[in-house]
């Protein structure tokens, strides 16, 4: 490699250029250097076949830059070069990829297309790897975008598809990934995107083949991988179980040949509850228990006897089916009567130990119990564009990761779509209390606002009274979209609206105008095209908090709802209630100190 300096009128870029082919560059920030002291980095050339000209692979901006001083009336003087070997394609590929990686990473999809041409070129996955600092499952992962068909990639590359849903997308076959490409392309039908497209290409029902507990090699049914991890998935559930469930009775035969004295298969909807069990050794007559989840992961739990059965035992008492029945100790009554005085002292004791109550109604609202009636508010409407409207806005967006953030921490499936009752505990309401009791106080607090988020009613006063409270900024979670165009109807609110962003005059004058120009002339206000005037951060009067309404028939349900809320707080401020004693107040210190040790 040398140095040379040479002509601006001598330079072309490169089709190796990464970004050739992309829109001019933006140059802002470093055309006023180039402007005072000119191009001091050398750009990276290669011949192109002429004796004297040659084409950029790394430093397109720098170039750019010059080109404008040069338009300006500046300084029209040579460029720094350092000149490649001719022919090198992919010396040419590797040096414009890393330059750009550096300043600033492509997405996925102009990686894939360089990597591509590097493989061909003779590359390898751990070359590429190394050579960007890249691991080398990450490069696979790029390179597995080959198998989908281009519009779907081409759709992923203008982040029209997210992350997840090319994920999964990988996993279809060819039809698979047809069908769901007529859906994303009908404006009328919706496409499933995420965890909801897993179950889409599985029928409702994806087990993973890590599972699986009988040889996969032996296994005669299909397997889906997928290419952007090291796992895969059954394409047949009824195959899967049906292996599944001769493994676990063949170890359940192994078990009973090897000397334990019984072996139970807990079913599907139920659960081992270990605090109802007590560890007993295989000489003393404990039992192998069996556990089996709908996703089809088993869990052998050896060497336990009920605690009921552990405690007879230590008595000396056996559960031979001659013995006469041994009368209980105490009565029903009696039992009722214990039960209600010991209910009585722990929750009187749990009323002073707010840090052990908030672990318990967190518990309470995730897995419901016999006085609680848990439901999660569904973000579906009967309309797919509002779902589709809703299920892609920023607010949806910013809670899924929340919500991703809470199921990682109790460790529940990542793609499970609510953390609300969409899981499977293995030791129930008890089990999760357990876990909650380990977490900090921080964390269940922000475990306690993703569930009463999930289970907030939409449309209810309390949504008023938490958006005026929390100060909640609607231009910062949404904008019009076609949705909300297609459902504004009525002729007097159009003309409203078009006051709202263009001014009375420009409403004045499009009054006769038709509905879908009105609405045409309102999005141009508010992206600024065809010459109007840019509105930044407009929101319809119902949508921000409090709300309000543009005519005087009302019958705007957000409106509504806001009347009563303000009404409901105007009467509670008029009543204060009498403060607690401080002693009443305040955490309990023991309790406090437990919880932080």
């Amino acid at each position: 490699m040398q140095l040379e300096n040479i002509d601006l009128t001598k330079l072309s870029v490169s089709p190796a250029n990464m970004r050739n082919a992309k829109k001019p560059p933006d140059i802002s920030d470093i055309l006023p250097s180039v402007r005072v002291r000119g191009v001091l980095v050398p750009l990276l050339v290669r011949p192109n076949g002429s004796a004297d000209t040659f084409e950029i692979v790394a430093g397109r901006r720098r170039y750019h830059a010059a080109t404008t001083v040069a338009e300006e009336g500046g300084s029209d003087g040579p460029l720094p070069c350092a000149i490649l070997e001719e022919g090198d394609d992919a010396a040419a590929l590797e040096a414009s990829l890393i330059e750009n990686l550096v300043r600033e990473n492509p997405d996925e999809v102009t990686q894939w297309e360089q990597f591509t041409q590097l493989v061909k070129k003779g590359r390898k996955a751990a070359e590429i790897a190394d050579t960007f600092g890249m691991d080398e499952k990450t490069v696979g992962r790029i390179l597995a975008l080959g198998n989908l068909l281009p519009p779907i990639r081409k759709a992923y590359g203008r982040e029209e598809i997210d992350a997840a849903t090319v994920r999964h997308l990988t996993l279809a076959s060819k039809a698979q990934q047809k069908a769901w490409l007529a859906l994303f392309k009908d404006e009328e039908a919706y496409a499933p995107r995420g965890g909801q497209l897993k179950a889409w290409l599985f029928g409702g029902a994806s087990i993973s083949v890590s599972a699986a507990i009988f040889d996969m090699a032996d296994f005669k049914g299909q397997t889906i991988s997928d290419l952007f991890a090291e796992d895969g998935y059954f394409a047949d559930a009824d195959q899967f179980w049906e292996a599944q469930t001769a493994a676990i009775e063949a170890k359940k035969a192994e078990y009973l040949e090897n000397g334990w004295s019984d072996v139970q298969i807990i079913p599907q909807d139920s659960y081992f509850q270990t605090w109802d069990h007590e560890k007993t050794t295989k000489r003393k007559g404990g039992r192998v228990y069996i556990d089996v989840s709908a996703k089809g992961e088993v869990t052998f739990h050896e060497g336990y006897l009920t605690a009921k059965e552990a405690r007879a035992r230590e008595t000396g008492q056996t559960s031979g089916a001659t013995e006469k029945p041994v009368r209980p100790e105490i009565t029903g009554p009696m039992t009722e009567y214990i039960n209600l005085h010991r209910h009585a002292a722990v929750r009187c004791e749990l009323a002073a130990s707010p840090y052990v109550a908030l672990r318990v109604m967190v518990a309470h609202a995730i897995c419901g119990s016999p006085l609680w009636n848990v439901k999660v508010q569904e973000q579906r409407s009967r309309k797919e564009a509002v779902t589709e409207s809703i299920e892609t806005s920023v607010a949806e967006a910013r809670f899924d990761e929340s919500r991703r953030a809470v199921l990682a921490v109790l460790g529940f499936d990542a793609d499970e779509p609510t953390v609300t009752l969409g899981h499977e505990t293995r030791n129930g309401m008890s089990g999760l209390l357990l876990r909650l009791l380990d977490v900090p106080d921080s964390v269940v607090m922000e475990i306690l606002g993703v569930v009463m988020a999930e289970t907030l009613a939409a449309g209810s006063d309390l949504v008023e009274i938490l958006g005026v409270h929390l100060d909640v900024e609607m231009a910062d979670y949404w904008t019009a979209d076609a949705a909300f165009f297609d459902l504004v109807r009525d002729r007097e609110v159009l003309t409203a609206l078009l006051t709202d962003v263009g001014g009375a005059s420009i409403a004045a004058a499009n009054a006769s105008e038709k509905t879908k120009t009105v609405k045409g002339i309102i999005s141009d206000h508010l992206t600024g095209e065809n010459g109007r005037e840019k509105q930044e951060n407009w929101l319809p009067r119902w949508m921000a908090f409090p709300p309000s309404a543009y005519t005087e028939r009302g019958g705007v349900g957000t409106v509504s709802a806001a009347e009563r809320a303000k009404w409901m707080m105007e009467d509670d401020e008029s009543s204060e209630p009498e403060p607690l004693d401080a002693a009443e107040t305040a955490p309990e210190k023991d309790e406090e100190e437990r919880i932080a040790a």
